[in-house]
């Protein structure tokens, strides 16, 4: 067993930070946690100190030979940024979904990392529910003919989230773990200002020319929810299958992980498996934000 120990500071303390916080506080005992240890979190606002953990400035992390890893838990319009300034730093970073919102800077980034050597690890809790890998399991083997995946949610603040395709970057992600490589068909966006309502709709083609649909809605008062209805050569799929509940919390999942890449546990397949999928993603969130931002074709 190695004895290894990465000093670890959170950035951002929203909910998911806090969640850090907590997870990096209390890790699983004999798990990969162990080896991370808490020596403090940033954020701009002053709190002192959450439990235990002391608050220590910008600064002080990226400066700190004892720092060897950050979890960046801000609002998604400054992952980019944050990442940038610590994987300089030479530190390894984990980061909340979306890592960026552009592809471009995505590349960049994991270049970053690769060529310094570092750890860039971007959370996906959605591909760690039980309910999804149930998903997984009834969904395997099977021949799509068609598909639909609709999320409901509040609203969101676009400013500090960013584009719908890239906040709602798990739904994509979802797809194309199920179904594999996708490309993007059409896209369009409605809005309605007055009444703080988004509804994004993009269509997709599988490597099989099997269409799928992903519709990402927010409003007011909105149930946060997926439906799907995925159609098969066998039957239809259209309500989630029975999972249970997991006795390790998600953020716990995600931290495992992470300590096992930083002690070389994950093979390279892996790696590069997961490298592809998360570039991917983002590649055609973009492609969608494109088909949605352009203007209205006008036919002569």
């Amino acid at each position: 067993q190695s004895s290894k120990m990465f000093g670890t500071v959170v950035v951002g303390v929203g909910i998911a930070g806090l969640a850090r916080i907590r997870d990096l506080m209390n890790p699983m005992p004999s798990s990969p946690s162990e080896h991370l240890k808490l020596l403090g979190f940033v954020s701009r606002r002053s709190f002192g100190n959450i439990n235990e953990a002391k608050q220590i400035s910008l600064e002080d992390a990226l400066r700190s030979k004892d720092v060897h890893a950050a979890f960046i838990s801000t609002e998604n319009r400054s992952h980019e940024e944050t990442i940038r300034m610590f994987l300089e730093a030479g530190k390894h970073v984990l980061v909340e979904y979306p890592m960026a919102l552009s592809a471009k800077a995505a590349h960049e980034l994991w270049e970053m990392a690769e060529q310094k050597d570092k750890v860039l690890h971007v959370e996906h809790i959605e591909l760690l529910t039980e309910e999804y890998k149930q998903l997984k399991k009834e969904v395997a083997g099977k021949d799509l003919v068609k598909g639909t995946l609709h999320f409901t949610g509040s609203v969101l603040d676009e400013n500090k989230s960013g584009f719908p395709a890239f906040s709602g970057i798990a739904r994509l992600t979802w797809l194309i773990d199920l179904f594999g490589d996708l490309t993007v068909t059409s896209a369009t966006r409605e809005k309605q200002k007055d009444k703080n309502y988004s509804r994004m709709t993009v269509h997709f083609q599988t490597a099989n020319k099997k269409p799928l649909t992903w519709i990402e809605e927010r409003g007011p008062g909105m149930r946060r929810e997926k439906k799907i209805n995925f159609c098969f050569t066998s039957g239809c799929l259209e309500n989630f299958p029975e999972a249970p509940r997991s006795s390790v919390g998600l953020f716990m999942q995600d931290q495992n992980l992470f300590a096992k890449k930083l002690l070389g546990q994950v093979s390279k397949e892996e790696l590069a498996a997961e490298k592809w999928r998360i570039l991917r993603c983002l590649d055609l969130a973009e492609v969608i934000q494109q088909y949605c931002e352009e203007p209205e074709k006008i036919y002569s």
